[in-house]
């Protein structure tokens, strides 16, 4: 079996493995074909290549934190030049973004919770790529005021009200096409943590999707069940839309495991993925 997981986070973002340590860990898996896709960067693209073995397959992507309409979704831009001027652009906006919201994250665990950062967790959190809210969990469990950083999140963090900080629909799936990428759908029923959608609720949101030019869904998520995969793979083959599959592997910073394509933890050949085909190229 040829296996893929298309849906990878790196140290560039808000997983735990540098480049090295996951390309290591995809040999290990025996993964066929993988995709980089970490948030609102895509920088670990350009350096993850200079450590690919010639048998494995390597799709250059990003994870688009989006709002389509009132829609809040991630948008899995695949085979994206890391050079194009657009989406470059349009990454530097996001790191201004998060930059903003990281400024009123701090101030918010200093006003509310007595919670002062020290120069060296700062200077830590100014170098990242990409920062996200579970940067800062984890040096919340590190203090031991947590047990993990999803409860650091949640009681240190979610009161924190932190203003716009994601990119308009458009602009994401004008800046994936731009750079010669496909735009999909992430996790369309719900992602990490997330209450999974009811079929109603779905296709409305879905129908908004589709209008912002979306052309794939990702059917396969490692916290989907047999049911939900189904039910996508069958949605988007009725609309003509690619399908896509992954595991939303992001290291020791979460318990998803690598190439884990849904609850039960089975490999997925990539041949049930209509974005790709044996040979890593899109199919038209």
């Amino acid at each position: 079996m040829r296996k893929a997981d298309l849906h990878l986070h790196s140290d560039y973002s808000d997983g735990s493995d540098t480049v090295q340590e996951l390309v290591k860990n995809i040999v290990t898996e025996g993964l066929s074909t993988f995709a980089l896709t970490d948030h609102d960067t895509i920088s670990g693209c350009v350096e993850i290549q200079k450590y690919l073995p010639q048998n494995v397959n390597f799709i250059s992507g990003c994870e688009l934190t989006s709002i389509c309409d009132t829609v809040k979704c991630h948008i899995l831009g695949y085979y994206c030049d890391p050079f194009e001027e657009t989406l470059t652009k349009l990454i530097e906006k996001g790191r201004k973004l998060r930059r903003a919201k990281l400024e009123k994250r701090i101030q918010f665990l200093k006003d509310v919770w007595n919670i002062e950062l020290t120069k060296a967790e700062l200077d830590w959190l100014y170098s990242r790529n990409s920062v996200v809210k579970i940067h800062l969990g984890n040096i919340l469990v590190e203090r031991g005021l947590a047990k993990d950083n999803i409860e650091a999140m949640k009681k240190y963090l979610d009161g924190c009200k932190t203003g716009k900080s994601r990119f308009d629909g458009d602009e994401s799936v004008a800046a994936i096409v731009a750079s010669g990428g496909i735009p999909v759908w992430a996790h369309p029923l719900g992602g990490e943590g997330e209450i999974h959608l009811e079929k109603e609720e779905f296709f409305k949101r879905f129908e908004v999707m589709k209008s912002f030019g979306i052309r794939g869904l990702e059917c396969y998520y490692s916290r989907y069940n047999e049911d939900e995969i189904e039910f996508l793979v069958d949605v988007a083959k009725q609309n003509d839309l690619l399908i896509s599959g992954g595991s939303d592997y992001h290291g020791a910073n979460k318990t998803v495991k690598l190439a884990q394509l849904n609850v039960d933890n089975e490999p997925i050949c990539e041949e049930n993925l209509s974005i790709i085909k044996n040979s890593g190229i899109l199919l038209k």
